[in-house]
């Protein structure tokens, strides 16, 4: 079962000057646009961002460890609570079209080549 995840292009209360952590990224190119995976565990659905402006995608969530009441946690092998990564989108993409999907800590996103950068045929005329 997978979640949608909205896409918006406005700010948010991330800070870009706070230390964070860097999110495993595979980025897969076809003919039709690019395929992006995020690996961004522990992060739950309503504290992923994403964001576009201009030409950058930036792509931010914040670690919830669910910790029972009344108990600390003794260790804790993740220092930094936040990912964060900023990619710049090539000007052939389509960003009003990103697909987001958000499940089991993967996010999915499916940004499609703009119009003018699909491969098309072109058709011969005989005089």
């Amino acid at each position: 079962m997978s979640e949608n995840t909205n896409v918006s292009k406005k700010a948010d209360e991330f800070s870009a000057g706070e230390a964070t952590l860097l999110p495993p990224v595979d980025v897969i190119e076809d003919a039709s646009g690019i395929t992006l995976y995020a690996d961004m565990p522990g992060v739950p659905k309503d504290k992923l961002k994403l964001e576009i402006e201009s030409d950058s995608l930036t792509i931010e969530g914040e670690v919830v460890v669910n910790v029972p009441q009344g108990m600390d946690a003794s260790h804790v092998e993740v220092s930094l609570q936040r990912y964060r990564r900023v990619f710049t989108l090539s000007k052939e993409l389509d960003s009003e079209k990103v697909e987001a999907e958000f499940n089991h800590g993967v996010l999915r996103l499916r940004i499609p080549k703009a119009a003018h950068a699909q491969p098309r045929k072109i058709e011969i005329k005989v005089n």
